[in-house]
């Protein structure tokens, strides 16, 4: 774990959240739950926190507004964790601005992908990630934190 007498405070956690992720716990509950954004946020925020890291948390259905992000955010964070949501199987632009900030990346997937349509087999971000984590609910996002401290090192 970090610690400010053995080094500078890393950088935060960037956690991208993609279109329609603002309706957490309404819209179709049966295939992602009952918890909100607001929830995944806490989780994320207590998960960072624990392991040293602070966390800086952005939900957009404008993928302009995703991209101009990833922008921003080089130099400017440790590691991504994202859950690109329909953008995951369409935005060639997401994945071109997911290498900018030049650090490592985890998918995130509240359902199983694989589980539903065909059109949701493909994503144009696993190829650049470290790692993805599908259908494990909201902990998914945990489980991202903690494995992208550990590629972090």
């Amino acid at each position: 774990m970090p610690d400010s007498a053995t080094g500078p405070e890393p950088l935060p956690i960037l956690l991208l959240n993609g279109p329609n992720l603002n309706t957490l716990g309404v819209r179709q509950p049966e295939v992602y739950g009952a918890a909100t954004l607001d929830d995944v946020v806490a989780l994320a925020e207590r998960t960072a926190a624990e392991l040293g890291y602070g966390l800086r948390a952005a939900q957009t259905n404008h993928e302009g507004q995703m991209i101009d992000w990833l922008h921003e955010a080089r130099g400017q964070i440790s590691g991504i964790v994202i859950n690109p949501a329909a953008w995951t199987h369409t935005s060639v632009a997401l994945a071109d601005a997911l290498v900018i900030p030049e650090v490592p990346i985890m998918e995130v997937h509240i359902s199983n992908v694989h589980k539903r349509e065909a059109f949701r087999h493909h994503s144009y971000v696993s190829p650049l990630a470290s790692g993805v984590i599908a259908g494990f609910g909201i902990r998914g996002y945990e489980f991202a934190i903690r494995q992208l401290v550990d590629v972090l090192g």
